[in-house]
């Protein structure tokens, strides 16, 4: 592992840390660098911002784990990993989704979602001849669907088993896909 890669896990891992106690937006670099033993000239060699910092932690820890669940057999299980990070570092995520920052929560959700519903989509589509923006427009839909889910679950205090959201989601998709790319194929 290079020495880019360590020290920018380091910081990662000091501003989680950091993020258990205290709201994002009162944590600055001075703190993060104080806690992780560096100078602010090496996290701003890293980083421009804390932002930049959150959203490599959600690009490098999440995106990157769920790549090979792009598939129709495996989307249900990418959603159930998204849901899982989202537990495993609670702290995080609420503290992102209750601070100023949640519009980094907001595109880590809708690019991972939307990046595996894509290639969903384009493997149903795959014989279809259904237009690029019509594929696209049916991902958005349901990647906004699905965030607003995952965001609604986590304000209400994630009580309910990310495995039968998984289950009720899938019943509620089983097919549609197939369908609206129908729709969309047999238009002029």
């Amino acid at each position: 592992m290079s020495s880019s890669l360590i020290t920018k896990k380091a910081l990662a891992s000091t501003l989680k840390e950091l993020m258990k106690d205290t709201p994002l937006n009162k944590i600055s670099v001075k703190h993060i660098v104080d806690n992780c033993g560096v100078n602010r000239q090496t996290f701003y060699y890293h980083f421009q911002d804390i932002f930049a910092l959150v959203e490599w932690i959600y690009q490098t820890e999440a995106v990157e784990s769920i790549a090979k669940y792009r598939s129709y057999e495996t989307w249900t299980d990418g959603f159930y990993k998204i849901f899982v990070y989202i537990q495993e570092n609670k702290a995080f995520c609420l503290n992102t989704l209750n601070s100023l920052s949640r519009d980094q929560l907001d595109m880590y959700l809708y690019s991972v979602t939307n990046e595996l519903l894509l290639g969903v989509i384009n493997e149903v589509a795959h014989n279809m001849k259904v237009k690029e923006e019509d594929k696209k427009f049916l991902a958005n839909f349901y990647t906004l669907a699905f965030t607003g889910l995952v965001i609604q679950w986590m304000r209400v205090g994630m009580k309910e088993d990310p495995k039968v959201i998984i289950e009720k989601l899938s019943e509620l998709i089983e097919g549609n896909f197939l369908k609206a790319l129908q729709r969309y194929e047999n238009e002029p």
